[in-house]
């Protein structure tokens, strides 16, 4: 008997769970209107159940937890609990993991074997990411997880169209993913998920050479456009420029740090509302732009930020903090509690336009591990980015650390003299002479092969 194409039985599976996000995406669009008193009392009750549920199963969490009692714990007391870090996922991995019959070696197993996605026999996704960071880390999410998740990500959007359909009725749309594309990157299961009846997806892999992916958008002509920020930038500059007839009714954007230039250029070519989403395969969804007011709602029914101090003490809302801590409330195989994501927060007073009470954060604008370190000295990826960001005439760039300075690459018609005496400029004061600085024109800028990803800052391997 031939063998079954292990995709057609993922994806028998994957409709069945398709369905299951269907279903809950109605909840999910509810809780956005819900009173902060309400959200309070939900995410209290769910990080009691995940810290009960930690305790019993998993060995890791349970020293941790210690005598914090889990019936009574409040999210203010979740600072008695020690930061989590990438180290110890690595390292305590068999002692975090909480479903039976599945370690680390089985779950590397699952990804070497993978000729595309799949449900282990329980039932469980397996992915690997290197994330920003570029430190590898191999995960699973459960069932309700990628569930809750998948709702998480694509709510507000629901809730933007739902609000359309009403006033103008429905129209045909065609949903573009423009992500990892196959195994064994979570985003493109994630994001490859029609929320409108009659909505139509096509994956386009985000690493595949830009004109190739240039040509399959013009083909599809998606009315809609999920994918990394950096890709989704540069098909607005090419609409821009001319070279792509695209109208899209709504824009996502997510894996990437939307950056301003990014964004003004998707202002410029489309004029359309922005879902930016700021996420992590470890945490899932940890904020998602609402399209109307400043800023992404951090997911608080479902997500505890903290922004903590270098010791892993909440700091209050007007203080500067050292790194931001996430508790993910739906992640029961494999629990993150106060994980260090690495990434650097600030909280929006008020609230938003929208009207949700779900408080906000500012665009994330980038990992602290973006900026490079020469010895004592530290240069924000910030100093590069105004520069390389602002120029029209770059389509796209990468800036790798060198032992004095830095290599950059950039794709588009720049002039590269000038695009050099201006880093010289911006670097100056952090003690970088021009003469570190070297600029190359280049046609294209590999991706990360696994991901997809464009990796915008390189540090120097020591």
């Amino acid at each position: 008997m031939a063998q079954e194409d292990p995709k057609a039985a993922y994806e028998r599976l994957r409709a069945a769970h398709l369905h299951d996000v269907r279903a809950a995406l109605t909840d999910h669009v509810a809780r956005l209107a819900w009173p902060r008193e309400r959200i309070d009392h939900y995410r209290t009750e769910r990080l009691r159940s995940l810290l009960g549920f930690a305790r019993e199963r998993s060995a890791f969490h349970a020293a941790r937890i210690g005598d914090v009692d889990p019936a009574t714990a409040t999210v203010d007391g979740l600072a008695r609990l020690p930061m989590m870090v990438k180290q110890d996922v690595n390292a305590e991995w068999d002692r975090i993991v909480t479903v039976p019959g599945i370690d680390r070696a089985g779950a590397e197993r699952v990804l070497a074997e993978e000729s595309w996605f799949s449900y282990t026999p329980s039932g469980l996704q397996v992915f690997s990411s290197g994330g920003s960071s570029g430190v590898r880390g191999v995960y699973v999410w459960d069932r309700e997880q990628f569930v809750t998740l998948a709702c998480l990500a694509w709510r507000w959007q629901t809730r933007a169209e739902h609000l359309a359909s009403a006033a103008d009725g429905h129209r045909q749309a065609r949903l573009a993913v423009l992500e990892a594309g196959e195994p064994p990157h979570a985003s493109t299961p994630l994001f490859d998920i029609a929320t409108l009846p009659g909505m139509v997806t096509f994956v386009i892999p985000a690493a595949a050479p830009f004109d190739e992916v240039l040509r399959a958008v013009a083909e599809v002509r998606p009315t809609h456009l999920v994918g990394y920020a950096s890709v989704v930038g540069r098909l607005a500059r090419a609409v821009v420029a001319g070279a792509l007839d695209l109208r899209p009714v709504r824009v996502s954007t997510n894996s990437e740090p939307l950056g301003e230039e990014d964004r003004d250029a998707i202002d410029t070519a489309w004029g359309v509302p922005v879902h930016n989403l700021w996420g992590s395969t470890e945490i899932g969804v940890q904020a998602v732009g609402c399209g109307q007011g400043e800023g992404l709602h951090i997911c608080e029914d479902e997500v505890i930020l903290e922004r903590v101090d270098a010791s892993g003490r909440p700091v209050a809302p007007g203080e500067p903090a050292v790194r931001t801590l996430a508790t993910g409330l739906a992640g029961r195989a494999f629990p993150f509690i106060r994980y260090d994501l690495g990434d650097e927060v600030t909280l929006l007073p008020g609230r938003c336009e929208c009207g949700s009470a779900m408080r906000r954060v500012a665009d994330i604008a980038g990992r602290r591990d973006d900026d490079f370190r020469y010895g004592e000295q530290v240069v924000p990826a910030a100093a590069f980015r105004h520069v390389l960001g602002t120029d029209p005439r770059i389509s796209e760039y990468q800036v790798r650390q060198t032992t004095a300075g830095a290599e950059v690459l950039v794709v588009g018609t720049p002039d590269v003299g000038d695009v050099l005496t201006e880093l010289g400029v911006s670097l100056r004061p952090y003690g970088i002479p021009a003469a570190a600085i070297t600029v190359h024109a280049v046609e294209e800028i590999p991706r990360t092969a696994a991901t997809g990803k464009l990796r915008r800052f390189v540090p120097r391997q020591r």
